[in-house]
């Protein structure tokens, strides 16, 4: 049977011949703190275990007790606030839903599904207010696709930032999402000729608003009502929100309340004063919708420390608002050279792609980076070209190649080169 049709055969091959590495792997074991010891028999393995009801909704380990979100701090305002992912414990693709990272405006409102409404009107025929079980009875589907905070990475726009991957892109995840296809609901209300835009508000108190193009509403926006498999929880926008994959995290409001058709773009706080693009000559970009191609490694990260030389995979995510990921390429020695990474199935439409690479560290001081490359050919580029072409005052959509330095004590760093 050939690789291309058994992948994991191809793998072993490729992890036997050395390829890639210069036959570094050739002869050579991939770890060395395996022991050949007897196995022993583990306390756990001599008794009964928890019962089966023992949490009626599943927990982690406690084991993996640290595996949590965690947010930078207090702000201000009270109910303000983000909790990021920790994208070095996971793997795959998919996030679990009690790490998908949050960001609130006004704090999470808790709403009666039963109480809870949707209004659409403007520059409709049939101005309608529909309920959750109306919403529900429509047609549906599932899809998976990332959501990410336009300001994810932000702080990176002025050079290094955090030591910790999950506060420097934990703004971002991938889950499968559930609901009605927003064309479906405008459809039923009938888009008079003149709409061009629609007002999306939330029920927050923070009444969050966002413009959204007419053609995006049409094309792949989803109300949303369930994510991986159940229903939305409170801090992801429960009992429902609008979802639009590839664009700004902002515009995917949450306790979505509100839809209404206009001519043009509304000019709300959020896109007037919040999330446009400062640039050099004083101006600003806006309507910067579009959720660039990114990439990031996410083992070893600042996260981790390698314990000792010798082999590693080295594994991260790659990303674009734009479509599939084409390629990723992995540098080991500060962007001197690059080799292709093996993108890990499935590679889908707007969502994370898990990337893989194998890696031999002898121990030297070395910089590690990882540069994706989408199905439009566009490149992710260095942060050199990015703040050349924008400047540093911008706290949004930064998408340059990240680096990490690795020291010959197996610390690893958050650079820039």
């Amino acid at each position: 049977m050939s690789s291309k049709k058994n992948p994991e055969a191809g793998r072993r091959r490729f992890l036997r011949g050395g390829a890639g590495l210069g036959g570094a792997l050739v002869g050579a074991s991939l770890t060395t703190g395996a022991r050949a010891e007897p196995l022993t028999v583990a306390p756990w393995s001599k008794t009964p275990g928890e019962p089966v009801l023992w949490h009626p909704y599943g927990q982690p380990s406690p084991y993996e007790k640290n595996v949590v979100r965690r947010s930078r701090g207090a702000t201000p305002i009270p109910g303000a606030n983000s909790s990021m992912t920790p994208l070095q414990n996971l793997h795959g693709i998919i996030t679990p839903t009690g790490l998908v990272f949050e960001r609130h405006h006004a704090g999470i409102p808790q709403i009666d599904p039963e109480q809870h409404r949707l209004a659409v009107h403007g520059l409709v025929a049939r101005p309608t207010i529909f309920t959750m079980e109306d919403l529900v009875r429509l047609p549906s589907v599932s899809r998976i696709h990332f959501l990410e905070c336009s300001g994810n990475t932000g702080r990176e726009w002025k050079g290094p930032g955090t030591a910790s991957l999950q506060f420097s892109h934990g703004l971002l995840s991938c889950c499968e999402w559930t609901g009605v296809p927003l064309s479906v609901v405008l459809e039923e209300v009938g888009i008079k000729p003149e709409g061009a835009w629609i007002l999306a508000e939330g029920a927050d108190s923070a009444s969050m608003t966002r413009s959204i193009p007419l053609s995006k509403a049409l094309d792949d926006a989803l109300l949303v009502y369930a994510q991986n498999g159940e229903r939305l929880r409170p801090e992801h926008g429960y009992p429902l929100r609008l979802f639009l994959p590839g664009f700004e995290g902002n515009m995917s409001v949450k306790w979505l309340r509100r839809l209404k058709v206009g001519r043009e773009p509304f000019m709300t706080r959020e896109e007037t004063s919040k999330y446009t693009d400062s640039m050099p000559d004083g101006t600003a970009r806006q309507f910067t919708f579009l959720m660039e191609t990114k990439s990031v490694i996410t083992f070893p990260a600042p996260d981790h420390r390698l314990k000792e030389k010798g082999f590693y995979e080295i594994s991260g995510l790659a990303w674009t608002g734009r479509g599939r990921i084409k390629r990723v390429d992995v540098s080991t020695d500060g962007g001197r050279s690059w080799s292709v990474a093996q993108l890990q199935e499935p590679v889908l439409d707007r969502a994370l792609t898990r990337f893989r690479f194998p890696w031999r560290w002898d121990g030297a001081p070395t910089v590690l980076q990882s540069r994706a490359v989408d199905e439009t050919g566009y490149v992710q580029p260095k942060a050199t070209q990015l703040v050349e072409a924008r400047g540093v005052e911008s706290n949004y959509h930064f998408n340059a190649i990240q680096s990490w330095r690795v020291a010959s004590d197996g610390v690893i760093t958050n650079v820039q080169v």
